[in-house]
């Protein structure tokens, strides 16, 4: 529902009817600190979303997600233009502080499938009750006015920007005009491909990260880790460390010594000449090889095959995986004796100002959390390591800090994918598939360890426990496949472990699609013309159908190259991708061509999506190529892009096509759709120019 405002000037946003109660938490506005804000209407639903139109004629929207690379600004800055008829370049989407209520979750991709019909109807009110004051200003029906280019035109060509009419605006009970959202027919904006508003700054490094944020006092702080997993401080000598030059404070923290500098050169140099004694992790005397029997051991039965039938079976194993975002953690802290204030990108920032809050012991409403903009995610976001870190740091010296973790402490003690093992039966008869089961287990997320990483986690069950199957964490149902089961069990290890993008789906749907591969094989069928007979969506079929026709599926290859393709579905959406791998060396595979298709409902920006599906690409193209975690003796070998082997643009597709399917029915979610159907692509694709069976991701590890 969409409430307006009923004053001119105001310092708090309430709903009209409402006692102010309804809006608490809600975000100030971009102008309260200055003087009188211009607010419009906001919104009573969870979104609690602010229109406000400020004299300089300027939209804002103070948005309650996260931008991360992801474009949810331009998309809910295309939804508010186009619902006023405003310019794009007049619409700003700052990122809204944590709240004490409402939803500020950033992910399972419903950024813009939540936020579609309240900023619509938000912006439909506004533009109104806009209309409404030009009308009575002019003394005209209103019915007569039209809008564009943020401002209301009456028939004689009289003009009114919306800034001049927001006070006026602010004043109206009901609107004479309807405040309904245009229809799908009528929409300009929506749906026509858009740059990023954020794309100059980025590019010219006026974007701000909180690496760049001037805080006063904050002083560059970095911390020496232990060299495995969970290990525990014994002693140190900072004697060498303190005598440096630019050295302000050397403080013990649950993840080891934290060193405050005056530069982080000044930082990293301290640091190093510490001298520490650790004391092993719980996992020290753990490996792969030992993680992945005991994963194989807590896959639960697939049970027995139905009578008469042949099977086509695999077992398949994914490895850890770092978020590795291209921004590193960063965190900015002032903690003082009564308050403290943080400056951090956060997917989850109601949850993390309440862990800051426990950890530092302030009551939450001393505590105020600013969302920035991030340089990447993936998942990585969710967690707040950094923030509760450096808020201890800040506290513990006293003084403001800008922690940053490097690279190496991200990859080597941050949140990871946890590995998993599949097993997978599908058995058939009669020339078609009569029950499919698919059994899993995964390395359990919880953890909590001894260090900072684990903070705001759940409590950790020392060394390693198998856990009692369950039913699969998703079942999609996506084929005709006769009887479908699956169960899944776990093994809880003390590590940091995260929801990485995708998460069950990325694993769980590429092992499935190598599966269905293999079942065509089997029955002497083509890939894409068997899954075209057993696909139960007529939607997935479509997606399907463009990637084999772009994508000129079944053309000859030179050998050690070859065809693969995979379909996904899932968060009211699906997506189909093709892939084309030259494979003549094995050991360094490259993908040549990606062709993929989606239906996500409205796309509210198709350049967007058509990013995001690219970035899942090369997702696919990393996990199961090239790109994974190894553990030795309880510690996470790779500690860079070095060798943490993300795909670089030597390994990207040379031709890559999206095709985004026409629909006006409501948006699903993208964001994480494509990375099942990449990898699944890239996978059989690479199974079929080298006539092999692949079971263990990524392929070359």
């Amino acid at each position: 529902m969409v409430y307006s405002l009923a004053a001119s000037t105001l310092t708090l946003a309430a709903p009209v009817g409402c006692d102010t109660s309804s809006a608490e938490g809600a975000e100030p506005t971009a102008t309260e600190a200055r003087g009188p804000s211009r607010v419009l209407v906001t919104g009573a639903d969870e979104e609690m979303l602010v229109l406000e139109v400020t004299a300089a004629n300027k939209v804002v929207l103070r948005l309650p997600r996260v931008e991360v690379g992801q474009g949810i600004t331009t998309a809910v800055a295309m939804m508010i233009a186009e619902e006023l008829d405003a310019r794009l370049v007049d619409v700003d989407i700052p990122l809204a502080e944590a709240r004490t209520k409402g939803n500020q979750y950033t992910g399972g991709s419903s950024s813009v499938r939540s936020l579609y019909g309240p900023a619509r109807a938000l912006a439909a009110t506004a533009r109104a009750r806009l209309v409404t004051a030009a009308a009575r200003r002019w003394h005209l029906p209103a019915r007569s006015l039209r809008t564009r280019d943020t401002m209301v035109v009456a028939p004689d060509g009289r003009t009114a920007t919306f800034g001049s009419l927001t006070a006026a605006a602010a004043r109206i009970h009901r609107p004479d005009v309807s405040s309904r959202p245009k229809p799908a027919s009528k929409h300009k904006v929506i749906g026509r491909p858009t740059g990023r508003i954020d794309a100059r700054d980025i590019v010219t490094g006026r974007a701000k990260y909180a690496g760049d944020l001037e805080v006063a006092g904050a002083k560059p702080t970095v911390v020496a880790r232990p060299p495995t997993l969970g290990g525990r401080l014994v002693s140190v000598d900072d004697r060498a460390a303190r005598a440096m030059p630019g050295v302000h404070a050397v403080v013990k923290v649950a993840g080891g010594v934290a060193v405050v500098a005056e530069s982080f050169h000044h930082a990293f140099k301290a640091r190093d000449a510490l001298r520490i004694t650790w004391r092993p992790g719980p996992l020290a005397s753990l490996s792969d090889a030992a993680i992945r029997s005991r994963l194989r051991a807590a896959v639960p039965s697939v049970g027995a095959p139905p009578r008469g039938s042949a099977q086509v079976e695999g077992e398949f194993e994914f490895a850890f995986v770092s978020h590795a975002p291209m921004e590193v953690l960063t965190a900015v802290a002032d903690v003082r004796a009564d308050r403290a204030e943080i400056w951090f990108s956060s997917q989850t920032p109601m949850d993390a100002r309440e862990s800051i809050a426990s950890a530092i012991g302030l009551p939450k409403s001393k505590v105020r959390v600013h969302v920035v903009r991030g340089g990447g995610s993936f998942g990585r976001r969710l967690n707040h390591d950094a923030a509760i870190e450096a808020a201890l740091i800040s506290k513990a010296a006293r003084r403001p800090v800008k922690l940053m973790w490097s690279r190496g402490d991200d990859i080597r003690h941050g949140r990871m994918r946890g590995a998993s093992h599949h097993r997978i039966r599908a058995s058939h008869a009669w020339g078609r598939v009569v029950a499919f089961s698919h059994a899993m287990a995964s390395v359990s997320e919880s953890y909590e360890g001894q260090g900072l990483a684990a903070q705001g986690g759940v409590a950790v069950r020392g060394g390693v426990t198998t856990v009692a199957a369950g039913p699969l964490p998703s079942d999609s149902g996506l084929y005709n496949f006769g009887r479908v089961s699956g169960s899944s069990g776990s093994v809880e290890l003390a590590m940091p472990l995260g929801a990485w993008r995708s998460v069950d789906s990325g694993t769980m749907r590429t092992a499935e699609e190598i599966v269905v591969d293999e079942v065509a094989a089997a029955l002497g069928k083509d890939p894409v013309a068997f899954r075209r007979g057993t696909l139960r969506n007529k939607a997935v079929k479509a997606v399907l159908d463009k990637v084999a026709a772009a994508g000129n599926w079944g053309r000859p290859l030179p050998s050690g190259q070859a065809q693969g393709v995979a379909v996904h579905e899932e968060y009211g959406s699906c997506v189909a991708c093709l892939v084309e791998i030259d494979a003549t060396d094995p050991k360094n595979p490259r993908v040549t061509k990606v062709v993929m298709a989606a239906d996500v409902g409205t796309a509210v920006n198709p350049r967007g999506l058509e990013a995001q599906l690219m970035g899942t690409a090369v997702d696919g193209i990393s996990t199961v190529l090239r790109a994974g975690l190894h553990i030795d003796r309880g510690a996470v070998r790779e500690g860079s892009f070095a060798d943490f082997r993300y795909a670089r643009q030597q390994h990207s597709p040379l031709r890559f096509e999206a095709h985004i399917m026409p629909s006006r029915r409501e948006p699903g979610g993208a964001g994480e759709l494509g990375v099942p159907a990449a990898a699944g692509a890239v996978a059989n694709a690479y199974a079929r120019a080298t006539r092999t069976r692949p079971r263990r991701f990524p392929i070359n590890f």
